[in-house]
């Protein structure tokens, strides 16, 4: 199969990109995200059409955040979208007039980084996103794992803390509630608040109250050495890093790709992932360690992953 459309449902924007065999971006075509469920439908389409202009397409991925049905057509339940059992293949195939394929964001983004970025030459991957949330996907057998029910892999609903915070799925202790972006702007803001002599810089850049702290503020000081922002990341690698090694006694990969906003501040936050994970690895002095390593396509990795998967069928 030659050329596929793969498209990527965010919060302000969607984005349709033409991608070959070799997982290049030909091009690309954006809308504004829709405030209700049926104007992003609408919205998906118009994508498609205008990106597919003066190629010859033949399928489209569609990464949806949320539950994806075995099948890969039905938004079983979609967090931020009022999606419930929503027939999105169908939908979107009867418009477009291709076959269509939808795929959890995720596990888009898991492919993509197998596939084309830094999972290449790996045949067994975990791949986890750190972003606002945390997601993943599973490549066991150079097979995208998804489980009985297509569901698998919501590594960020594991509960790490019996009767812990409260996360927006309603469980409490959920992994992502100490290893994401929220988890790190709140690291950040008690910490401020407790010491806010060591969070001069942090402090500065915003409003210069703990409460006015935003992600992008704890990143630009943490690289000009706040001990409070230093410190934030290095509580949010703990947590990372433990997870891993969790994960490593249930699949046992070559390699754990790091993706999401978070990776994107490299070192920082990958070292000390990689150490908590030596630290916690089960075993870890007797046995091999999987690498640890950066996500290579950044943003475009659930775009590109699921123009694939859709040319796979």
């Amino acid at each position: 199969m030659g050329l596929t459309i793969g498209v990527d449902i965010g919060g302000t924007k969607i984005a349709a990109g033409v991608v070959d065999e070799e997982g290049t971006i030909l091009d690309t075509h954006k809308v504004p995200t829709p405030p209700t469920a049926e104007g992003i439908v609408d919205a998906i389409c118009a994508a498609v059409s205008e990106a597919g202009k003066g190629h010859d397409i033949e399928a489209v991925g569609i990464g949806a955040a949320g539950y994806v049905d075995d099948k890969r057509a039905t938004v079983l339940f979609a967090p931020n979208i009022q999606w419930r059992h929503e027939p999105l293949k169908d939908k979107v195939e009867q418009r477009v007039g291709l076959p269509v394929v939808v795929e959890n964001d995720a596990n888009a983004a898991a492919w993509g980084e197998y596939k084309f970025g830094a999972g290449k030459g790996h045949e067994d991957v975990i791949c986890i996103t750190l972003g606002t949330g945390l997601g993943g996907g599973i490549i066991i057998g150079n097979k995208l794992r998804r489980g009985r029910f297509g569901v698998a892999a919501e590594f960020g609903h594991i509960r790490v803390v019996p009767d812990g915070l409260l996360c927006g799925c309603g469980s409490q202790g959920c992994w992502e509630q100490y290893a994401s972006g929220r988890a790190l702007v709140r690291y950040a803001k008690q910490r401020a608040n407790a010491t806010p002599e060591n969070a001069t810089i942090l402090l500065g850049l915003g409003d210069g109250t703990p409460g006015g702290i935003e992600g992008k503020h704890i990143s630009e000081a943490a690289r000009q050495g706040c001990p409070v922002a230093v410190d934030s990341f290095r509580e949010l690698a703990r947590w990372a890093g433990a997870g891993l090694a969790d994960l490593a006694s249930l699949f046992d990969p070559s390699a754990f790709i790091v993706g999401g906003g978070v990776s994107d501040e490299g070192e920082l936050v990958l070292g000390p992932i990689r150490k908590s994970f030596r630290r916690w690895l089960i075993g870890g002095q007797w046995r091999p360690h999987a690498q640890v390593l950066a996500a290579q396509l950044g943003g475009k990795a659930g775009l590109v992953g699921a123009a694939d998967l859709a040319r796979q069928g």
